[in-house]
């Protein structure tokens, strides 16, 4: 093992950080600040970070195809301009539930951009429950529901051959597999291939690295952990300075740097002032691991 090497890259924090994504033409990771109501993007060479204020709670960001980035925005799939700060609707959600609004999203390999709702939450993981879907945006902005009864839709990535979709509905401490078909974008056979232990507590974002392994931040765990999906087995522990880690993602020249977002929301005073870098990002190197480059969206 290589010695493993924790910095926080951001000065500002997020109130709830969110959704990693490396975007390699840029040199630069993009984040969201979900009830802070921004999109981030820190750029490697700069160091910096830059902001587009949005009018919902913004709650992932995904690479295009055809350039700039996809969002979910409230119930809404939209579009983002980076440099003209403009973001368009491409369709809506849930229209029946006013009080509900995305979650975790991410581009499958063939170019669909999957994505869960939940209700808002009335403090951080406490929410009226089962009110949420899993939905799939394909690249002719045609929607499709998965299923629903869902509480927190959160972490999802695909396996290296793309025959299992990883899921996680956060309230259900499970990391679970579907099986996967790439042509159609259908999922079924679900299954649990890992549960949480208590001080790993809430299972929120997730990526896969390239050894087929995955790596879940824990919320309220302060830590990622990385699994073999195969074997249910956790393989390795990562603890982070502070306690809300939310989602994870490689980044970098080579992938092999690994990102965390964290959240500051739900925090006294009296923790803030022990965790000072709450809702900051993180870089995690040393790890001996690479990350697959994310997939863009197609449509």
């Amino acid at each position: 093992m290589s010695s493993v090497k924790i910095e926080c890259i951001t000065s500002e924090c997020c109130r709830l950080g969110e959704s990693p994504v490396w975007d390699e033409q840029e040199g630069a990771l993009v984040f969201v600040d979900i009830t802070g109501r921004k999109v981030c993007r820190w750029s490697a060479h700069a160091g910096q970070a830059q902001t587009v204020s949005v009018d919902a709670p913004v709650s992932s960001v995904a690479l295009r195809k055809s350039g700039d980035y996809v969002i979910t925005l409230g119930t809404r799939f939209a579009a983002l301009k980076w440099k003209e700060q403009l973001v368009t609707t491409i369709t809506h959600v849930d229209k029946d539930k006013p009080n509900n609004r995305f979650n975790d999203g991410k581009v499958d390999p063939a170019g669909r951009y999957f994505a869960g709702t939940m209700a808002e939450e009335i403090r951080p993981a406490v929410l009226e429950r089962h009110q949420g879907s899993l939905y799939t945006l394909f690249s002719n902005h045609s929607v499709v529901k998965h299923f629903d009864q869902v509480d927190i839709s959160n972490g999802l990535d695909w396996s290296l051959d793309h025959k299992t979709f990883f899921y996680i509905d956060s309230l259900s401490y499970s990391v679970d597999a579907f099986d996967y078909d790439l042509q159609t974008g259908k999922i079924g056979n679900r299954r649990s291939i890992y549960r949480l232990e208590k001080e790993e507590s809430i299972p929120d974002g997730m990526c896969i690295d390239t050894e087929g392994k995955l790596w879940v931040a824990c919320y309220d765990g302060g830590r990622v952990i990385r699994l073999d999906p195969e074997t249910g087995k956790r393989l390795q522990t990562v603890k982070l300075p502070v306690d809300k880690t939310t989602s994870c993602c490689f980044g970098g020249k080579d992938y092999s740097e690994m990102y965390v977002t964290s959240a500051s929301d739900g925090m006294d005073k009296e923790w803030l002032s022990r965790q000072p870098q709450a809702g900051g990002v993180f870089k995690i190197t040393g790890l001996g691991v690479k990350g697959v480059p994310p997939y863009p969206f197609a449509g």
